[in-house]
């Protein structure tokens, strides 16, 4: 992640142009200050390396300029490291390297180390597997608002792993993360209204929430809604809306939608078909 911060001169003069897509500029600013030993510009350029803006993308380049930040203990950069560990990305594939990293960067507080800690621990990669210690982890980057850290923070409230099962603290973090435009987590509250779990059961509520993640493109949110119009639950059924979105979340894969798109067509006049066609056709996520 590219950062900024107060440092005047060729700092913010390079910000600016890479701001304005001037990466030639921003690279020739921050390299002396990278060499230097200034942990901003180093950590800046290994964003440069690693997505190839002004040079050609070198993974291996990008792991050089983080890890000099990273040592001065730059949490981007460390996080930035860590994630690079992970993929294999310029270095051998390391999962202990990169919770390594990972950690030194939650304990100063990054967010998104510490929601990629607590993934480390909920999938036991690097680490042993411990759904207590991934819930330590996701808590405190939630509590940032970090919408994947809530997403997740709800996960394992709702399956009971590493905190006792509590659907209404689940539906608290979901809907924190589905208020930021998270469309997992609106899919995951329209579940909730749709079943009455941690919350009272409200259709219009599952609708709009259902809604949400569909016109995001979603595709479970797709069949959910198409369900709800199928059987005109919390709208008016309307069968040419429900073959619309079984056959959006078809086109992406979902097998369901396949069947209960024909089985919506086999009550539908051709005429109906074709327009439920044409408005998937003319669909667009928003």
């Amino acid at each position: 992640m590219l950062t900024g911060g107060a440092l005047a001169g060729p700092f913010e003069e390079g910000l600016a142009a890479f701001e304005r897509g001037d990466y030639a500029t921003a690279l020739r600013l921050w390299r002396p200050l990278a060499e230097q030993g200034n942990a901003q510009a180093q950590n800046n350029l290994g964003v440069m390396y690693a997505e190839g803006q002004g040079v050609p993308q070198d993974d291996a380049e990008a792991v050089k300029w983080y890890r000099l930040a990273a040592e001065q203990g730059y949490a981007a950069a460390q996080y930035s490291l860590g994630s690079m560990y992970l993929g294999g990305l310029g270095v051998p594939q390391d999962y202990a390297e990169a919770v390594k990293w990972y950690r030194l960067a939650a304990e100063q507080g990054y967010a998104q180390a510490q929601y990629s800690l607590g993934s480390m621990y909920l999938g036991g990669l690097g680490v042993p597997q411990d759904y207590a210690e991934a819930v330590k982890w996701y808590r405190p980057a939630a509590e940032q608002g970090y919408a994947k850290a809530q997403l997740h923070l709800g996960i394992m409230y709702a399956k009971g792993k590493g905190v006792p099962q509590d659907y209404a603290e689940a539906v608290k973090w979901w809907r924190l993360a589905a208020e930021q435009g998270y469309a997992q987590a609106q899919n995951n509250l329209g579940v909730m209204y749709d079943e009455g779990r941690g919350i009272p059961q409200d259709d219009a509520e599952a609708v709009k929430w259902f809604r949400l993640a569909a016109e995001q493109g979603y595709a479970k949110a797709q069949l959910h809604l198409g369900l709800l119009y199928d059987k005109g639950t919390g709208v008016p059924q309307d069968y040419v809306q429900a073959h619309m979105w079984f056959n959006l979340a078809a086109s992406l894969g979902a097998k369901t939608a396949v069947l209960l798109r024909d089985a919506a067509a086999s009550k539908m006049t051709p005429a109906q078909i074709a327009e439920a066609q044409k408005l998937a056709r003319e669909w667009k996520p928003k």
